[in-house]
């Protein structure tokens, strides 16, 4: 709970504490406030107890810490039965992003060279480089009159 409170934060909740409360009540307010922890956690046990017991033995094992999706979805995928762990294992997500931007690159270095040197034949670089050009081009027929309006889809909005 307060994992991220450092040294500095600490001393000033400590003096920020001894000017509010002053030196004579603050004993008295920590133990106010330690039992009041103590309370909340002996009902939360008990409440997970009762719960416990009505679901019956089926569920002995049950973990309240499942309930977070996020520990949840850790203990599944850390579950062996589905292989995920080779999956994860061969899956290297630099090198993929670094090809991927390697082939951004090269394609954008490709047409530029490309259209420079004629302007139709884009289309023989993509395939003569094995690369897919991934670019939308609009062809002379396709391109938008200067006074058209973007499509505009009421129901989205």
């Amino acid at each position: 709970m307060f994992n991220d409170i450092g040294a500095l934060e600490l001393v000033t909740l400590v003096v920020l504490a001894v000017l509010v409360f002053g030196p004579d009540k603050l004993p008295k307010v920590i133990q106010d406030v330690t039992r009041t922890i103590r309370k909340i956690r002996e009902f939360s046990d008990s409440a997970k107890q009762d719960i416990r017991q009505e679901l019956g033995p089926e569920f002995k094992d049950f973990e309240f810490e499942d309930l977070n999706p996020k520990t949840f979805l850790r203990k599944q995928l850390d579950n062996d039965e589905l292989g995920l762990k080779e999956i994860r294992n061969g899956f290297d997500l630099k090198k993929e992003m670094a090809e991927v931007a390697d082939a951004v690159h090269s394609r954008d270095a490709e047409s530029s060279a490309s259209g420079s040197s004629s302007s139709g034949s884009s289309g023989s670089a993509g395939s003569g480089s094995g690369r897919v050009d991934m670019s939308k081009k609009p062809g002379p027929s396709e391109r938008p009159a200067a006074d058209d309006r973007p499509p505009f889809d009421a129901d989205a909005t």
